[in-house]
């Protein structure tokens, strides 16, 4: 190819078609880790497959882990960054927490401090909204779901509204345990999720 016409070519581009690779991390709990489904079939799996179609330049790495509570998260957050060098951070931790009743403002502490660490690690972050149940009644429910809409106000970030809400309240969509969607139900998840993250698919390799 003509090198005059290579380079035009390399400006035409958007930043995501350039050459390299760019890292989108997910640290979050079972709703991400595949627990339950067979290999391949979860919603960050989707994910992967659909990035190579409309954002060939990314990857997906999947840090998720069952069981995990925001302050797990913290623990293993900057091992990763440092290991993947990633240019977009999922966080989907919070469930576990409101699961044991953790307080409100340590679900909030934790949260802030895994933003700012992949903020200042160079990546973009996006924060999914977990899922509350009611055992520990309507007002700490209410306080967990109220720091995740603040929380990501204060870092002026993504918030990705609860993506398994929906499927939750849908017949058929979950698992036996009543807690973990099901395969049918992976899909219907990512398309909660990919509007809110499309937008920053712009490869800039570090």
């Amino acid at each position: 190819m003509n090198y005059r016409l290579w380079v035009l070519l390399l400006l035409w581009m958007p930043g995501w078609a350039l050459a390299g690779s760019c890292t989108l991390l997910i640290v979050g709990d079972s709703l991400s880790s595949g627990y339950g489904l067979s290999n391949g079939s979860s919603w960050v799996d989707q994910l992967g497959g659909r990035l190579k179609k409309a954002a060939p330049a990314w990857r997906v790495v999947n840090a998720s882990v069952s069981g995990d509570t925001t302050q797990n998260g913290l623990q293993r957050l900057a091992p990763a960054l440092d290991r993947h060098r990633p240019q977009g951070v999922l966080i989907e931790l919070g469930g576990n927490d409101a699961l044991r009743g953790t307080p409100p403002e340590l679900i909030r502490q934790n949260l802030l401090t895994m933003i700012r660490q992949a903020k200042s690690a160079g990546a973009w972050v996006a924060l999914l909204e977990s899922p509350v149940l009611p055992n520990y009644g309507k007002p700490y429910a209410d306080a967990v779901a109220k720091l995740f809409v603040e929380v990501a106000r204060t870092e002026k970030i993504v918030r990705v509204p609860c993506f398994v809400c929906g499927v939750g309240i849908t017949p058929g969509m979950m698992q036996a345990d009543g807690i973990h969607p099901n395969e049918k139900a992976q899909g219907k998840m990512l398309d909660v999720v990919w509007p809110n993250i499309q937008p920053k698919l712009r490869c800039q390799v570090k």
